[in-house]
């Protein structure tokens, strides 16, 4: 059975509670429990004009907001199960008292409010069915976008480290078969456990470290790297977050630096709550607003506000030729 199929069952047996939920408040009495049949016919009559109200004049007219015209349909709706009212069921039904004469006021009075509560009953139900596919968009649309930056962290990750591992070749270096390893760990990463929208922390952290190590080949006798983390509680994490703080911090180290290069970076757990820390140096001398500045910023930005939003506090400042980047995520609340 499709989803449009079980839409239509679930709004049929929706109505159909609504007007047995009618037919006891109007055909039971009360003061001496049984029920007034005749009073069905009068209901079927009310029912019958709520159908075409619902089904006909809402989606035609209302929805589409020709509201003059839904005005119009309504009254007459309204009028004709009046006359129907007045002129077949109160002469079948009693001829001999309400039958006698046409009481408009009062047949209105009897008309308009059972049609409005179905009605209502038919907006209310239009309302729930069209809020969850509003809500069902808006959570297509953020995976939709969640994707699309996961997608541009990789080739512009895997851009920066071809580059490196170009001029390493072109040089001979010794060093380029370690970088091809720690490279190729990477890749296999990103390839098989980021497709996930969060990813052991424990396994994250081994990629950052890969990736710390793969940068640092670059500093080359130009200072120093120091990495700590105390993570022991294996939590979950939306993959490759943390990279894009420490990237930047090896990119705007060594290019504005040729020597003195301080990278420090700290990553701890307390109470659910993930903590991390980068610090790197740079020489405020030099104009970096010439380096590529790259996505990687507003990318991760954007992932934040959509995988942990209200959960996350980031901070970023510049402090004596340092740029500091404070991460806190409440891990313990949007756990898989």
């Amino acid at each position: 059975m499709n989803k449009g199929i079980k839409t239509i069952y679930k709004e049929l047996l929706f109505q159909v509670v609504m007007m047995i939920l009618l037919f006891l408040l109007v055909a039971f009495d009360k003061k001496h429990p049984h029920f007034h049949w005749e009073e069905t016919f009068f209901l079927l009559n009310y029912f019958l004009m709520a159908l075409i109200v619902n089904y006909f004049l809402l989606p035609r007219y209302y929805y589409k907001r020709k509201f003059g015209l839904f005005a119009v349909g309504f009254c007459m709706v309204v009028m004709l199960g009046i006359v129907i009212e007045e002129f077949v069921l109160e002469q079948i039904f009693f001829p001999e008292s309400r039958g006698t004469a046409f009481y408009f006021l009062r047949s209105l009075l009897d008309v308009l409010p059972l049609i409005l509560i179905l009605v209502a009953s038919k907006f209310v139900w239009d309302a729930t069915v069209n809020q969850f596919k509003v809500e069902h968009m808006d959570r297509m649309m953020a995976e939709s976008k969640l994707n699309y930056l996961k997608q541009q962290i990789n080739p512009h990750f895997l851009f920066n480290n071809l580059n490196n591992l170009y001029s390493y070749a072109i040089e001979n270096s010794p060093k380029t078969p370690q970088i091809i390893l720690e490279l190729s760990s990477l890749l296999r990463y990103m390839l098989y456990d980021c497709k996930e929208n969060s990813v052991s922390l424990r396994k994250e952290l081994e990629h950052l470290n890969s990736f710390i190590k793969l940068n640092e080949l670059q500093l080359e006798g130009k200072g120093g790297v120091t990495y700590e983390t105390d993570i022991e509680s294996d939590f979950y994490i939306a993959p490759m977050i943390l990279i894009v703080f420490v990237e930047n911090a090896f990119k705007y180290s060594l290019a504005s630096q040729t020597e003195e290069i301080y990278i420090d970076i700290s990553v701890e757990m307390r109470d659910g709550r993930l903590k991390f820390y980068c610090e790197n140096s740079f020489d405020d001398e030099v104009n970096l607003k010439d380096i590529a500045g790259g996505i990687g910023l507003q990318n991760v930005q954007s992932r934040l506000d959509l995988q942990y939003p209200d959960a996350y506090e980031l901070k970023t400042h510049e402090s004596e030729n340092r740029y500091i980047v404070e991460l806190l995520i409440n891990l313990d609340r949007l756990q898989q």
